[in-house]
């Protein structure tokens, strides 16, 4: 059975891979998605991770259906004391931003569409530089103390923000952030190594990268001359075109190889091999997706097979 990792210096004990729900409601339609929460769960993950806004970019959607088919299934299945439920606020279309009433009102609206009285994980999904650390904080600190929120996190946030927000917790008492979700991967490693990492590594925070898989790039099925059916084909097609994209995919097919496991387990296992990173997200539009992804929590690369993606992705 794979162990789990400490959440940064909170009480969350969490699978080493966390399930991404942003496919929820908008490339996985309900059955699909729930299908796909069955198979997480039942390798032994238990860390879902969504937002308040997923999938608002989709004609018809209004924000909140990938909360809403967790909660559909949370109460259908009976388990919410086994998983960890991760969302988010700031970029909901009825709920931007993050004065404290939007903070209140987004995180309440959030547990009705969860259909829970709490969120074990909570973050800020984008920093919004005109709002006081104090204001942000504070509100979330409030959500705590009324029990509506376990733990609270950063995405998407400098590291000068995010020093100031953990140094005014520590002020004045107050709720602290125990996680930060960063956008890193093997070919976007400067959109956290550097001071971000540094903040994070200092206060001992937990990683959990999002676009760990670079929209799909890493899953080795982007190669000359093919065409793939997704929704993200466009994001993760353009790495084929960089000298670095090539040099990643030759050290992961041929790492791949002489583990006999499939290309995305090695792009996430060189991830949660990184410093402060605890587990990597990813996402599965189906069943099928995810051995691959879920293999990644108990494959140990070497040093040097680490060291090597390291220098390709350099």
């Amino acid at each position: 059975m794979t162990s789990l990792r400490q959440l940064g210096p909170s009480d969350l004990e969490v699978f080493p891979l966390a399930l991404g729900g942003n496919v929820f409601g908008w490339s996985a339609d309900e059955p699909t998605s729930f299908a796909v929460l069955d198979a997480y769960t039942a390798a032994g993950g238990n860390l879902i991770d969504t937002a308040d806004s997923y999938s608002a970019w989709v004609e018809g959607n209004k924000g909140g259906e990938s909360e809403t088919i967790i909660g559909k299934w949370v109460k259908a299945r009976g388990n919410r004391s086994d998983v960890l439920i991760a969302t988010k606020v700031s970029q909901h279309p009825d709920y931007p931003g993050l004065s404290a009433a939007n903070i209140k009102a987004a995180a309440d609206a959030s547990l009705r569409r969860l259909g829970t009285d709490h969120i074990d994980l909570y973050y800020t999904h984008y920093d919004k530089p005109d709002v006081p650390v104090e204001e942000i904080i504070g509100a979330l600190d409030a959500l705590v103390r009324a029990g509506k929120v376990r733990h609270i996190a950063a995405s998407n946030i400098s590291a000068e923000r995010l020093q100031a927000s953990l140094d005014f917790s520590d002020r004045e008492g107050l709720a602290r952030y125990v996680a930060l979700q960063p956008h890193y991967n093997l070919v976007s490693r400067d959109t956290y190594e550097g001071p971000l990492q540094d903040v994070a590594a200092r206060a001992g925070l937990a990683a959990l990268p999002y676009y760990s898989l670079a929209a799909g790039f890493l899953t080795g099925k982007y190669r000359p001359g093919t065409t793939v059916d997704s929704v993200r084909a466009g994001g993760a097609a353009k790495h084929l075109r960089s000298e670095r994209g090539q040099k990643v995919l030759t050290a992961l097919d041929e790492i791949a190889a002489a583990h006999g496991v499939a290309v995305p387990s090695v792009a996430l296992a060189w991830l949660a091999a990184q410093p402060t990173v605890v587990a990597p997200i990813a996402s599965a539009r189906t069943v099928d997706q995810l051995p691959a992804l879920l293999a990644a929590a108990d494959l140990t690369l070497t040093q040097e097979e680490t060291d090597r993606l390291t220098q390709a992705s350099s």
